[in-house]
């Protein structure tokens, strides 16, 4: 059975199993001024399932249209469904989950819900973090004085209209304030396992026991360990991942320019080169998949 994956930027995928379609987020129309990546939701005209992460705009964003569109089916948190019930999309098209549930999606392929942990998005210049050196500190701070002291981004000399527009696309796209509760996925086809999440948490004792062929795995933000900000890098988080679901194949996800100018471009080879070689420290003969935009990638081969 044919398995093939195209990436259309953050940490939007679409994964194709033989004749099942399945989105992984559904963010694709972005701002202006982001890198194109060949497909909006409106011209979605096949799939099967959409499984979102967590409920945040660049993530979500889209969900409806591609539904609506297609029939598709969405699993997602309360929250998730809660946005989509919202925004028109029928009852009879959406599955609520937190973790635990175990749905079959054709004969061959079924998806198992775990609940997972997005990055530390309170930490300030959380989008920052694009180089190997490891940061520390942060740690033990109670969840009110985390968000009450929360510094917001310094934008300070960016170009004025990619700020006004990147802010009236926020307030126009589809999505929550709230997080939802973040969720990773693990499919499982005739073929192999493949684990899905959309940021850079985890739950350890959760993601120890799972192991996966192929790993999609957000490169993004301060990444959260069992609730603290990793004292260390995202080459760190990387490795740390990768060493729990030893995975045969790796993919990043959330590392491309996808909301300039907030975001910054961690897809080339100067970025990418600490998450490879730590790839290769810890789990030799991994292979890290760089994919491109719509480059429809076969797995399992």
């Amino acid at each position: 059975m044919k398995t093939t994956i195209d990436w259309l930027g953050c940490a939007t995928f679409r994964l194709k199993i033989g004749d099942l379609t399945i989105f992984l987020d559904t963010y694709m129309d972005r701002v202006p001024s982001a890198p194109k990546v060949g497909l909006s939701a409106s011209d979605v005209t096949e799939a099967d399932y959409i499984v979102i992460g967590h409920s945040h705009f660049d993530h979500i964003d889209g969900a409806d249209v591609i539904s609506a569109n297609t029939g598709a089916t969405v699993i997602g948190s309360t929250e998730t469904i809660k946005v989509l019930t919202n925004a028109g999309i029928n009852e009879p098209s959406l599955r609520i989950a937190q973790g635990g549930e175990t749905y079959k999606l054709n004969d061959h392929v079924s998806v198992k819900v775990f609940p997972s942990l997005h990055s530390c998005i309170w930490i300030p210049n959380t989008f920052d973090t694009t180089t190997d050196e490891p940061i520390t500190g942060h740690l033990n701070v109670s969840e009110d004085e985390r968000w009450c002291c929360r510094t917001p981004i310094n934008l300070e000399g960016a170009d004025e209209q990619m700020v006004t527009d990147m802010k009236q696309h926020m307030k126009n796209s589809l999505g929550s304030a709230q997080i939802g509760g973040a969720l990773c996925y693990l499919f499982e086809t005739p073929d192999g396992s493949i684990f899905f999440q959309d940021t850079s948490g985890c739950w350890t004792g959760i993601v120890s026991d799972l192991r996966a062929d192929v790993a999609i795995l957000a490169m993004a933000g301060r990444p959260n360990i069992d609730g603290e900000p990793i004292q260390g890098s995202l080459a760190d988080y990387i490795g740390m991942m990768t060493s729990m679901l030893k995975p045969k194949s790796v993919i990043l996800g959330h590392h491309d320019d996808w909301m300039p100018p907030q975001t910054k471009d961690n897809t080339k080879p100067t970025s990418i080169s600490p998450i490879r070689n730590r790839i290769n420290l810890v789990r030799p003969g991994t292979n890290l998949l760089n994919l491109k935009y719509l480059d429809n990638t076969e797995l399992f081969i």
